[in-house]
């Protein structure tokens, strides 16, 4: 059995560089009182212990999956409103991949790992991201 992720979709991020600003920012990290990046889902994933076996959160950035971040942990959460939720702990590096055209879902989704998008090359990691119409368009036929 292979490396289990979840892919899940960035609401609010207009790039993979907003998305590590938030991860390394001091409310992120104060939220719910954990002290790290974390996502805070209703449902807990059922297949926890493939997740954590080296799975990653991989983020699709208006409509188009840019970037991962590597799960941690799960953390159980009471909002506010006394209701339940998961917390996703995770890495604060966010780390670019290849990309990929994802239409809209809610929630998040398991992504198996041979359907996962590859890293970028290291020489590749520090370039300026592609604005993202463009990087939609090249995933569109398949350009990576």
């Amino acid at each position: 059995m292979g490396k289990l992720h979840l892919i899940k979709l960035s609401v609010g991020s207009e790039s993979v560089a907003d998305v590590q600003r938030w991860f390394n920012s001091p409310e992120c990290r104060a939220r719910h009182g954990l002290g790290q990046p974390c996502h805070i889902t209703r449902m807990w994933p059922k297949r926890e212990a493939e997740l954590l076996d080296g799975g990653s959160i991989y983020w699709v950035i208006k409509g188009v999956l840019q970037a991962r971040t590597r799960l941690l942990g799960f953390e159980e959460v009471t909002g506010a409103d006394g209701i339940r939720r998961c917390a996703m702990l995770i890495d604060p590096k966010v780390v670019r991949t290849e990309t990929a055209l994802k239409r809209p879902f809610q929630g998040w989704r398991y992504l198996k790992d041979e359907d996962a998008p590859a890293d970028l090359a290291p020489h590749r990691a520090e370039e300026d991201a592609l604005p993202v119409a463009l990087s939609a368009a090249l995933a569109e036929i398949g350009v990576r």
